[in-house]
């Protein structure tokens, strides 16, 4: 069993990312968002799917160009290659796990 602390991964702009060949050596690596308001990544894409799970606040995705609204207990599914964003539209932190369907991030941003 492999065990790490969340407060020792790496924190980067707006999450700890948690990269699964470094921690296990699993087939998945996450982000554990933490979005302030107004705050969001750039447009990109990945090679994978990748699988949401919003536990607090609210976002505004979009995903090949078509916006949809996500809050807590929303999950969402991005396919791989869909071009997408999230913005936080709320008043709170945006408290989500990016579940990346591979050992390691790979993101080509668009913008």
């Amino acid at each position: 069993m492999h065990i790490v602390r969340q407060d020792q991964l790496p924190f980067v702009g707006m999450s700890h990312q948690f990269v699964g060949a470094e921690n296990g050596d699993v087939a998945i690596s996450a982000y554990l968002v933490s979005a302030p308001p107004g705050r969001g990544p750039r447009l990109h894409r990945h090679p994978y799917d990748k699988v949401v799970f919003v536990r607090e606040g609210w976002a505004r995705w979009t995903v090949d160009g078509k916006d949809h609204q996500a809050g807590p207990g929303d999950i969402l599914v991005v396919k791989a290659g869909e071009v997408h964003t999230f913005i936080n539209i709320g008043e709170t932190p945006l408290v989500q796990c990016d579940v990346h369907l591979s050992p390691h991030f790979v993101q080509e941003n668009l913008e």
